[in-house]
This record gives C-alpha cells, sequence and structure tokens, in this order.
C-alpha cells in the first residue's frame, strides 16, 4: 500500500495565531516540532496499518525563507521519505506512479469559514473564495481535486472541528477525521494536548488505512472549472497573460480543464 501524507501548520493542535506559522519567530520554532510530531503520527499509523511507501510533503508556506521547509530534519520519522522546498500543490510524481491512499495532517479550514482557526484558501491575503465547479473549496479540496486526477482517494485529516466538518461535506461520511481542536473564533481554539494530538492522529490515520472502506476519490465532472475570486481588483493582474487563465470579473480569474490537474497546471503554475 502506497500512502502519500500532505501536511500544513496552521490545524496543529495549540496553533492559533499567524505567528505561531510564520518563518524565523520565536513561536514557529517551537511550533515546528509540534507539526512535525503530528506528520511522525501519520507516519506511523500508515506504516502500522501496512503501507511500503510512505511519501510526506511540507506543504505548508512559512514565508522569510521557510515556507515548505518547516519539517525539523532531526525528529522526522523513519521509514518515510519528506519532500521539502517544492512549492504548494506540484508534487504529484507519487501520484503518476500511484498512490492507494492519502492523508491530510494539520489542514485548516476555508476562507471565510466563522470558527476556523486562522481559516484562508491559498493567500489569507489575496484569495477570497474558490470554487470548482461552483462548489466552495479550501486547500484540502484542491489537493484532494488533484490526487483524484490520478484515482487516489483522500482518507483521512486532522486539524480543527471546522476543518473536519468541511472535508468530510465535500467527500463524504467515510473519511475518517481526527479533531485536534476547536476554533472559538479565528484567532482562539479550544485544544487538545501536543501527545493527546499525536495519540489520535496515529490511532485514527491506522483506522483509516485499515479499514479500505476509502472514499471514493474526488474528480470533479469534465469539463472542471476552477474559479478564484481576489479580494481586490489589483490582484487579479498576476494572472493576465497566463495561458488557460481568463479574467471573467474585475477580480475573478477562471481556468478549464479535461480534468483537475489541467486546470491547476495552468492556474497555479510554479515549480521547485
Amino acid at each position: 500500500m502506497r500512502v502519500m501524507i500532505w501536511g500544513d501548520m496552521e490545524g496543529v493542535a495549540g496553533i492559533h495565531a499567524w505567528e505561531q506559522v510564520n518563518g524565523g519567530s520565536d513561536s514557529y520554532q517551537e511550533c515546528r516540532i509540534l507539526f512535525t510530531d503530528e506528520m511522525n503520527a501519520a507516519v506511523r499509523g500508515a506504516l502500522r496499518a501496512g503501507a511500503t511507501e510512505v511519501v510526506a510533503v511540507d506543504c505548508h508556506g512559512a514565508g522569510h525563507g521557510w515556507s515548505f521547509r518547516s519539517m525539523v530534519p532531526g525528529r522526522m520519522e523513519r521509514g518515510a521519505t519528506w519532500v521539502l522546498g517544492y512549492a504548494w500543490a506540484r508534487y504529484v510524481e507519487p501520484l503518476q506512479r500511484g498512490v492507494d491512499a492519502v492523508l491530510f495532517v494539520g489542514a485548516h479550514a476555508r476562507a471565510g469559514t466563522p470558527d476556523g482557526v486562522l481559516s484562508h484558501t491559498v493567500s489569507s491575503e489575496a484569495w477570497y473564495e474558490a470554487t470548482i465547479n461552483g462548489v466552495p473549496v479550501g486547500e484540502s479540496g484542491i489537493l484532494a481535486a488533484i490526487c483524484g486526477t490520478w484515482d487516489a482517494p483522500s482518507v483521512f485529516v486532522s486539524g480543527d472541528e471546522a476543518t473536519c466538518r468541511e472535508v468530510t461535506d465535500l467527500l463524504g461520511d467515510k473519511v475518517v477525521t481526527a479533531e485536534v481542536k476547536q476554533g472559538l473564533g479565528r484567532f482562539a481554539c479550544r485544544s487538545l494536548t501536543p501527545s493527546e494530538a499525536c495519540e489520535l492522529i496515529e490511532m485514527r490515520s491506522y483506522e483509516a488505512l485499515t479499514r479500505r472502506d476509502f472514499p471514493p476519490p474526488y474528480k470533479p465532472a469534465s469539463p472542471a472549472v476552477f474559479r478564484v475570486e481576489l479580494a481586490s481588483v489589483d490582484q487579479a493582474s498576476a494572472y493576465s497573460g497566463r495561458s488557460g487563465v481568463e479574467l471573467v470579473g474585475p477580480r475573478t480569474v477562471q481556468a478549464t480543464g479535461d480534468t483537475f490537474w489541467d486546470v491547476w497546471d495552468r492556474f497555479w503554475y510554479r515549480v521547485g
């Protein structure tokens, strides 16, 4: 069984402020450890469930030279390979070879979710709302649609209560969730301790992979249409001239393709 783990930082237990996830701050250095430990817990759960290959991807754009390299190398769990420093939602080589199940760790709710801790979609400043075929999605939905292009099911998510609700609503009740905190607004939470959160993530990821009653891969109907409403008109200019991307409103951009990866590959072109 081949497993891929996508990890983000805002959904980690105990995290509730931008200072904790912005690269270089004192709080960030502490929370990098919490993030790594939760990813390790998912790796252990996958290995206990019989995974023969585990690829763990750092998906947190911390900024200040730390983007997609928040893992603490000396703490990373044995038995997995780790992807560091690669642009968000672009590393698809394992999917192209074949992945049996996908796990989301440390996920956060989409932009505009009142009880979503640090809720945003891709950019906390620029993206107001994103939709796939008219359905609002957050980052977990985008990743699930990318994975679904190669028939890989998204079977597990950890994060706050709002995130688990969001992913279940999108992918169905067969998704196994691990709620490590409850949002008390965007910048406050009621949280498990880090050790309890890691225990829960390991247990639930193991459960998700052993029961093998996976939700179907998330495959938006073709043609797939990805639309982003931006926060201001000046931000739309960054997408002007991109092949396959059109401006459909003063601050709304859209891409269309046969599969969601076709769409995403045009829309989110950054690699490496």
